[in-house]
């Protein structure tokens, strides 16, 4: 059975290095998978993948069907825009 690899990106520069890595690194036993979410795919099952995985930031890597702990909890939130002043008269 091939470790299945999966990588959510955005076609950019910050996640373009980090899909050469991944591929740069896989071996005979991994299978990779990128899903460039700007694009989507046509039967939007990166979409659905995205919000299994509760990606909120790009570039992610899953391995199989677990979102590595380096993409966790990252991403934008209201508590911590709130936290930093967004929102209220100076």
């Amino acid at each position: 059975m091939k470790r299945q690899i999966e990588i959510f990106t955005a076609r950019c520069p910050v996640c373009e290095p980090v899909v050469k890595t991944v591929k740069e690194m896989a071996c005979d036993s991994c299978e990779v998978t990128v899903y460039n979410l700007v694009e989507q795919c046509d039967d939007k099952v990166c979409v659905d993948k995205m919000k299994k995985y509760n990606i909120n930031s790009l570039p992610a890597v899953a391995v199989n069907e677990k979102l590595l702990s380096c993409c966790q909890n990252r991403g934008v939130s209201k508590e911590e825009l709130a936290a930093a002043g967004i929102g209220k008269d100076i």
